[in-house]
């Protein structure tokens, strides 16, 4: 039944494509702009691997784009996709949403 529903229903794809806790911090960071590999790393502060992991099914499912330079030692940068590019007004109402959770939390002690 799930693959049944995987791309026919809105929120099982959208369930599908942000699997994972690092999803959603990683489209943040490359909303941002476009980031290398060691600067995903930092600033979201994700092991190797599963950032490795993370990209490689994001770029397979056509959120995250991968350009490799010809350099010596190569250089690699990851960007959003046109469509991963969509994501932005959901991260803004994540945001939004977010922040009034912790106000909400604050005030009634939570």
């Amino acid at each position: 039944m799930k693959n049944e529903l995987f791309g026919i229903c809105p929120f099982v794809t959208a369930q599908k494509l942000l699997q994972g806790k690092w999803a959603i911090l990683i489209l943040h960071a490359l909303n941002e702009g476009t980031k290398r590999f060691n600067e995903l790393e930092r600033d979201i502060q994700i092991t190797h691997a599963t950032l490795s992991s993370q990209l490689k099914y994001m770029e397979k499912e056509g959120l995250v784009h991968r350009t490799v330079y010809p350099e010596v030692p190569p250089r690699v940068e990851y960007s959003l996709t046109a469509m991963g590019r969509r994501f932005a007004p959901v991260l803004d109402s994540i945001q939004v949403w977010g922040e009034e959770y912790i106000e909400f939390l604050k005030e009634n002690r939570i």
